[in-house]
């Protein structure tokens, strides 16, 4: 019988000290920057970013708890102006007070400057979460004054953990028989998130009356009876913006509507939509349409004049745009493939032929010698080497097999052939 009056399991299995947090290391391990600053004492003010159930919010409390502060939270959601100012006054009177506020990236820019002067004078000691990329939802002049700490989502070892400490210390389940036969798919449907797993532990547990045998048949069953339409504070945002995301790339612009239609009615924000079709259109799209990125770029900044609700017709004609767009993968792929050289070969020498020459002494060291200027040869291609000697004729670009870059393959062919040999 599910009581009430009791937390919810998440609740109860949360940490009180950073030797009871699992995962994230490398910040609260021996060597963690955020355990040094608690056993120094010197707790800066910092925004702590990451996926959904991580432990944002306990990494907060547990810091309130060891420097024994003056510990104030806010929701981003529903705090505004006045509410950080009542905050600020109180913490005048206090020493250094802790203000924890979670999804800071929601907070517009007249609520994040409220808090710049408590923050540069100290009054404050500021700890922010975000799911966002802070340096696209928080102000630069607040970012400037804190410290950024990326959060990892939990690995499987991670998980196994939890759900053991889970059905072994909490108080509750202890006092059932549980045993986990099979685990594959609450790591799959929990996605690294820690809260959203001890959800569907609690689930389970609460859907079958004596002892339980947790096979992935009876989590996955369990999870698509009490799966909600849409929870922008974390238990499916990922999960529908992966759908989207997957299916303008699939091409199936009805699956892509519909999973708009799921974030706009979740009152998901309209920026967090309109800047991953922005990411879509040259990751996914690129070059097979270049006027992608431009439709996508638009849309971004049409939405942010509009707001809801006539932003979503703008949502809609910009997804279904990119879904019957062709694809192309090959910017995405030959970028990757360039940074992994360089992190492999690190800073090779520029070629001289291809070195600036400012000055008469770099001209006498040869900068700039034997260099070829393109448009003074046939159909402006000069069949000169521009990478370095280490790793001369590498092929990081790849032509895709849509029409576009089809064309554009051709065209190359034959002023590629004597140069590479293909």
């Amino acid at each position: 019988m599910l009581n009430y009056s009791t937390p919810p399991l998440a609740e109860r299995m949360r940490p009180v000290s950073l030797d009871d947090l699992i995962g994230q290391e490398h910040l609260v391990g021996a060597n963690g920057i955020i355990r040094k600053a608690i056993q120094s004492g010197n707790v800066p003010s910092m925004i702590l970013w990451g996926p959904p159930g991580v432990g944002k919010t306990t990494i907060a409390n547990i810091i309130a708890h060891e420097v024994k502060r003056p510990f104030h939270t806010l929701s981003a959601v529903s705090a505004g102006v006045k509410d950080v100012r009542e905050v600020i006054d109180k913490a005048k009177y206090s020493t250094r007070a802790i203000l924890f506020i979670d999804e800071i990236h929601r907070f517009n820019k007249s609520q994040q400057d409220a808090l710049l002067g408590a923050v540069e004078k100290g009054t404050i000691t500021l700890i922010g979460a975000t799911t966002e990329n802070p340096s696209f939802e928080v102000n630069s002049a607040l970012l400037s004054r804190c410290q950024v700490y990326t959060l990892k989502s939990l690995d499987e070892s991670d998980l196994l953990k939890l759900v053991h400490q889970a059905l072994t210390r909490d108080e509750v389940l202890k006092k059932r028989k549980i045993s986990v036969k099979e685990h594959q798919a609450l790591l799959n449907i929990s996605g690294g998130d820690a809260r959203k797993l001890l959800n569907l532990i609690q689930l389970i547990s609460e859907s079958v009356e004596g002892d339980i045998d947790v096979t992935d048949e009876l989590v996955i069953n369990t999870a698509q009876k009490h799966i909600a339409i849409y929870d922008k504070s974390g238990e499916q945002h990922y999960d529908i913006i992966s759908a989207f995301i997957k299916s303008l790339r699939g091409s199936d612009p009805n699956a892509a509507v519909y999973y708009l239609a799921r974030m706009i009615e979740g009152g998901e924000d309209v920026k967090f939509i309109a800047r991953r079709m922005v990411i879509l259109a040259s990751e996914d799209i690129g070059n097979a349409n270049p006027t992608a990125l431009i439709m996508a770029t638009t849309t971004f900044q049409a939405v942010n004049l509009i707001g809801y609700p006539e932003a979503q017709l703008i949502l809609s004609q910009c997804a279904i745009y990119l879904a019957c767009s062709p694809k192309s993968n090959s910017a995405t792929v030959a970028i990757g493939t360039a940074m992994n050289a360089v992190h492999e070969n690190g800073d090779l020498p520029v070629p001289l032929s291809i070195r600036n020459a400012p000055t008469k002494l770099m001209k006498d060291m040869g900068y700039g010698k034997q260099y070829q200027y393109a448009h003074n040869y046939e159909k402006n291609f000069v069949d000169m080497e521009f990478l370095p000697d280490k790793i001369k004729g590498t092929k990081f670009y790849e032509p895709g097999k849509n029409a576009r870059e089809e064309e554009l393959r051709n065209y190359l062919k034959k002023l590629w052939k004597e140069k590479y040999g293909y």
